[in-house]
């Protein structure tokens, strides 16, 4: 296997378990854990996990003003975007999510015009003007399946919120990134965003009742934890070795229709025109914000 096909297989593998992701993580929610106790679930794990790894590996020391720039991007990576994601997944059904999440390109765009100072130009402005379009028109008209919850609108306006907050961190966080090792960087930006939700999520997490939570909803928190979490952040690092940024960004796409596929397969969705049509918008737009960077 050539060091390309090894970089799309990872990526592919990333792109698969997000996809499931919004199913699995949605039907933890939906009777048995609260999202605010399951982000901290998921954030404590991954966090411990990280600090094991850590444990194995060379020690890096972190220089002190960077402790700021880790707590920032935890902020906007780890807080404010899991919690929204897990709290408007919670209201909203998995296809529709799975479609919001992938405006994030666009407002990656967006943000690097603003802080940046990339160039933009009539492709962008298009793509934008697109993606934009569709995320309203879904938000607006989108119905769920019957895995929804009681406010299916605020659920897709909390997914788009995540989706502007994790777009956010990747332009804040890409100074750091390139400062320190994966391993470094995720333990310390975990261990920031353990700080930050926990004040928002100890009572629910200390109200569950353990006892009456079935095995299978025990494995799907691992499995959100595990892969969703740890996994796909390493698989994604390998995969970024080996492929173009332009050629990553692709894969985004994937997830909508992997989401689609699992969500109708499990009973957990059903497919409407309304987010046919906005799946269709958003990745125009997406694709056009990537076209004109190719071309420049």
């Amino acid at each position: 296997m050539t060091r390309r096909q090894k970089g799309i297989l990872f990526a592919f593998l990333a792109s698969l378990i997000y996809g499931v992701t919004f199913t699995i993580a949605k039907d933890v929610m939906k009777v048995h854990i609260p999202s605010y106790a399951f982000t901290l679930m998921r954030v404590s794990g991954a966090m411990v996990i990280f600090w094991l790894v850590s444990l194995f590996l060379p020690k890096e020391k972190v220089v002190k003003k960077d402790y700021i720039r880790f707590f920032i991007a935890a902020m906007f990576g780890i807080a404010i975007n899991m919690m929204s994601f897990l709290t408007g997944l919670s209201y909203t059904s998995p296809i529709s999510a799975s479609v919001l999440m992938i405006t994030a390109p666009i407002f990656v765009m967006v943000f690097s015009f603003i802080f940046l100072k990339n160039p933009i130009n009539r492709y962008k402005i298009l793509g934008v003007l697109l993606g934009m379009a569709g995320a309203a028109f879904l938000i607006l008209y989108g119905k769920t399946g019957h895995l929804s919850g009681s406010n299916p609108r605020l659920g897709n306006i909390l997914v788009a919120l995540n989706a502007v907050s994790y777009a956010l961190y990747l332009i804040l966080a890409k100074p750091i990134l390139e400062k320190y090792n994966p391993v470094t960087f995720a333990k310390w930006l975990y261990t920031f965003g353990f700080i930050l939700i926990l004040p928002f999520s100890i009572r629910e997490f200390l109200q569950l009742h353990w006892e009456v939570i079935p095995l299978s909803i025990h494995l799907k928190i691992g499995f959100v934890v595990l892969f969703s979490t740890v996994l796909t952040y390493l698989f994604n690092l390998i995969a970024l070795k080996a492929l173009r940024p332009t050629t990553m960004s692709v894969f985004i796409y994937l997830q909508p229709l992997i989401a689609s596929i699992f969500a109708i397969f499990v009973g957990a969705d059903t497919l409407s025109w309304v987010k046919i049509i906005s799946a269709g918008l958003i990745i125009l737009g997406v694709y056009l914000v990537n076209l004109s960077v190719k071309k420049h």
